[in-house]
This record gives structure tokens, sequence and C-alpha cells, in this order.
């Protein structure tokens, strides 16, 4: 079974374009963002990267930066075995931060109640001060 749906694809595409019913400039899809919020264990990831199959939990999201300890000890190297990163995005950091065990935070710097509630306010930025 191929993991393919035609509209969900299209429509997806159209959206990080910027272009259709809510379009806006420098829209930028993050990969790790995404990640961790639909595959927060990695499961996902693992069935389909067998390379990466010994990263435990969402540390399989971010592979370079894990330490070359953790990489060794799930049978990773970076330019070998799994290719370096071609790009990083700015974004991505606040998702990567280290917390005390060395890991990242399954969900980024807020913790599991980011989207403790999913109206239509979930799609825009809130404001600092309020």
């Amino acid at each position: 079974k191929v993991d393919y749906d035609v509209c969900s694809n299209y429509g997806n595409w159209l959206y990080s374009a910027g272009i259709g019913n809510d379009p806006r400039e420098n829209r930028k899809f993050n990969m790790i963002k995404q990640g961790l919020d639909y595959d927060g264990n990695g499961d996902y990831v693992r069935l389909w990267v067998p390379e990466l199959q010994g990263i435990k939990g969402a540390d399989i999201h971010t592979p370079w930066a894990l330490s070359s300890a953790a990489l060794s000890q799930a049978g990773v190297t970076l330019g070998e075995t799994y290719p370096q990163p071609m790009v990083t995005a700015p974004e991505w950091s606040r998702h990567i931060l280290q917390r005390p065990g060395g890991t990242p935070h399954p969900r980024g710097r807020r913790g599991p109640a980011q989207h403790k509630d999913r109206g239509v306010d979930f799609y825009f930025s809130r404001k600092k001060d309020a």
C-alpha cells in the first residue's frame, strides 16, 4: 500500500506555495514540528527509514543533533549510513533544543500542552503580551 492521497497531496502543495484560501508569504513546512506532532515516538520514520531504526523515541526526527556517542550506539554514521542534512532551517532550532538528559523534547519547547486548544486561533500566532 502506498501512503498517498491525490487530493491531500495537491492541497498541501498549494498550501505550501502560499496560494488558495489562505495565502501567506514565506510559508514554510516545518518537517521537524510536524514529525514531532504526528509521529512523536518516530514509529512511522522507523518503518520507512530502516537506517535509523536504532535511534530511540523522538530523537529519530533530528539525528544530526545527536551526540556522536548516541549515533554510534544506534549504529548510525552521518555521511555514511545516513546522509548529513542538506539544510537546517532556523525554525527547527526550537524543536531540537536540548533538555536535561540530552534528548530533544518530543513537542518542542512548550511541551505536550502545545496544541491543547485546536480552534481557529490555533493556526494564527498569538500576541506575546496577551
